[in-house]
């Protein structure tokens, strides 16, 4: 028998799964850290050195990292008031807590879902899009039968051309699901089937029906004959669910029987977790549209949101078109709107939108949506980053910050709160907090490079390169990739790879700005200087035309012996509100723009806005200076 904490409303129980009452609270594994030292010291004084050392080890943070820890934690126990902060000596559990027993059961078998192949006649999108909202079903689901694997690390592989039960053995899944749809007269048919990975046996194999147009009844369909089956799944699939110890890096996946809720796996959130949620409480009854009119309004809101995860510039604004349509057609579409607010937050990062164009959209979409901590979290984060970067208001960032804290890790969240700490400077939190997304979605692509920037930005150099040799083996076509692969090579002397690699992503993206940014980087760094100087010219003549995303030319004219040149690029991208502005000052390539009393101004714009954070939000009681 194994032993729950129970304190206060909240349970918490042997595996780390986390409860008020019988509601799930999403425990981040830093926070999770914290809660497990301050209950195992219940009614002590535990001080923000024990903290840091039993969250971060040896690994050096910011003296910020423990308040910031504790505040995330003070934030996801409210209304109640467990913790009790000590004037500089620390913090302490104030609840009484008690151990119930419980059984230790089996573990939940891990499914690995890849998306279904089409035949002709059929959408190509509806494969991607069927499997990614099974996924996310089984996820949400009351009784939780089984653990659906991280939709990045499975999509990932399944298009690098691996086989489906050599997905599944990758990802040391227990089951693979897998299928093709076809196209009949007034029909879409999908036939499934279900792969044991220990043998490769077929367990299940089954043909679904739907009328065209009414794609989600496939979903449906799809995910009932999935519980079906895996209730009636032989004994010999569960696997011994022993004691499982909780880390700070780590993440618990215990399962303790299919009548209560577990923790929801990394990524994996429905696109509409039920039916009520695509209800906005702004739009009465009157105003719902009829069926005809929703399924079509559904139809586009999943064209848009497969096309705008593309990264091609034509095919992103195709996907912005599909759901500003579906939103028309059916205003409660909630989740349509989060997918907005994504999308052209994703488009200003890469230069394809004005970032006062997007400021725009998000403001107005969030604003369309009542309550939109309640009703639309998972739109906060972007909120945040626009709250961040283009308003430079850090309060309003961290208020949607900390309303969206409860959200697990999901490929696009975490992206935007990897970024806003990135561009805070806040290297060692990003870093820490991919590297813990990393553990449940190894192989997604944006995690790893992106990780390999945050250790450039971070001074760490050799690390840096080390990750980014291993995305290069391990995503060799990635975009990703080849845009941070180019600049790091280039920093470590290896041009030629460098080249390789940006005239690859050009190739791949043609309408990308900073990607010709990063050639030209390339080419200034081996020498060919007119190559790099024709670059920067074809970006300023493109400028007088659109927008174009400029900060990444200043490392280029950095590399060219023009510091001038760099320091206007930097200073067209504060005007402009460049997303990418602050985390190009952290660069360690612009060190020689430092004396530069124009780059000491630039700098000095981030303190002035963290200065305008309350005390409570970062560090009320003084701890920064003890640890």
């Amino acid at each position: 028998m194994e032993s729950a904490i129970v304190f206060a409303s909240f349970r918490l129980e042997p595996d780390g799964s986390f409860f008020r009452g019988e509601t799930f609270i999403h425990l981040p594994p830093r926070e999770l850290g914290a809660l497990r030292l301050l209950v195992a010291n219940a009614g002590q004084i535990v001080t923000p050195s024990q903290i840091k050392q039993a969250l971060w080890g040896d690994v050096h943070v910011t003296a910020e990292s423990v308040p910031r820890c504790l505040s995330s934690l003070r934030a996801r126990l409210e209304p109640d008031d467990c913790i009790q902060t000590v004037y500089k000596r620390g913090y302490r559990l104030v609840a009484e807590v008690q151990r119930q027993s419980v059984p230790v059961s089996s573990a939940t078998p891990r499914l690995a879902i890849v998306p279904f192949a089409t035949d002709t006649g059929v959408p190509k999108h509806l494969g991607t899009m069927i499997a990614e909202e099974a996924i996310a079903r089984l996820s949400n689901a009351p009784r939780q039968l089984v653990a659906p694997l991280a939709r990045d690390s499975v999509f990932t592989l399944s298009s690098s051309g691996l086989t489906a039960l050599q997905v599944g053995q990758t990802l040391k899944a227990d089951l693979v699901v897998t299928g093709t749809l076809r196209g009949l007269l007034a029909h879409i048919r999908l036939r499934v089937e279900m792969i044991r990975i220990s043998d490769g046996v077929q367990m299940w194999v089954e043909d679904l029906l739907v009328e065209r147009g009414k794609s989600a009844g496939l979903e449906e369909e799809l995910v009932a004959r999935l519980e079906t089956r895996i209730q009636s799944l032989p004994l010999e699939l569960s696997r011994k669910h022993g004691q499982h110890s909780a880390t700070a890096g780590g993440h618990e996946q215990g399962y303790r029987g299919p009548e209560r809720r577990r923790h929801r796996p990394a990524g994996q959130q429905s696109l509409h977790e039920s039916t009520d949620e695509l209800l906005s409480l702004s739009a009465s009854a009157e105003d719902a549209p009829d069926p005809r009119t929703r399924s079509e309004a559904y139809g586009a809101f999943l064209r848009g949101h497969h096309e705008w995860q593309t990264f091609e510039r034509h095919r992103m604004q195709d996907g912005l078109q599909h759901l500003t349509h579906a939103i028309e057609l059916d205003p409660s579409l909630v989740a349509a709107k989060v997918d907005l607010a994504h999308l052209v937050v994703t488009q200003s990062m890469l230069g394809f939108m004005v970032p006062s164009v997007a400021a725009e959209i998000v403001h107005r979409t969030a604003a369309s949506v009542s309550d939109t901590a309640r009703n639309a979290p998972k739109m906060l984060p972007c909120l945040a980053w626009i709250n961040f970067h283009f308003d430079r208001n850090i309060p309003a960032a961290l208020w949607a910050l900390k309303h969206s804290a409860h959200l697990p890790h999901d490929p696009w969240i975490t992206r935007l709160r990897a970024m806003i700490d990135m561009s805070r400077h806040r290297f060692a939190e990003a870093i820490a907090l991919m590297r813990s997304a990393i553990e449940l979605d190894p192989f997604s692509p944006w995690l790893n490079s992106r990780l390999a920037w945050a250790l450039h930005l971070d001074g760490q150099s050799a690390e840096s390169l080390n990750q980014m040799e291993q995305c290069i083996r391990h995503f060799p076509s990635d975009e990703g990739t080849a845009f941070y692969g180019s600049q790091l090579l280039a920093c470590h002397g290896e041009t030629a790879r460098a080249v390789g690699l940006a005239e690859h992503l050009t190739h791949r993206l043609s309408s990308f700005d900073p990607g010709t940014s990063v050639l030209a980087n390339a080419l200034a760094c081996a020498g060919r200087r007119d190559e790099a100087l024709s670059m920067l010219e074809r970006l300023h003549w493109l400028g007088r035309e659109r927008f174009v995303l400029g900060s990444f030319n200043a490392a280029a004219y950095v590399a060219l012996g023009a510091p001038d040149a760099a320091l206007a690029e930097l200073q067209a991208s504060d005007s402009t509100r460049c997303p990418w502005f602050f985390q190009i000052l952290a660069d360690p390539r612009m060190k020689p723009l430092h004396d530069l009393p124009g780059f000491q101004e630039l700098q000095a714009i981030l303190p002035r806005m963290e200065a305008a954070v309350p005390a409570e939000s970062g560090d009320p009681d003084g701890f920064a200076a003890n640890i």
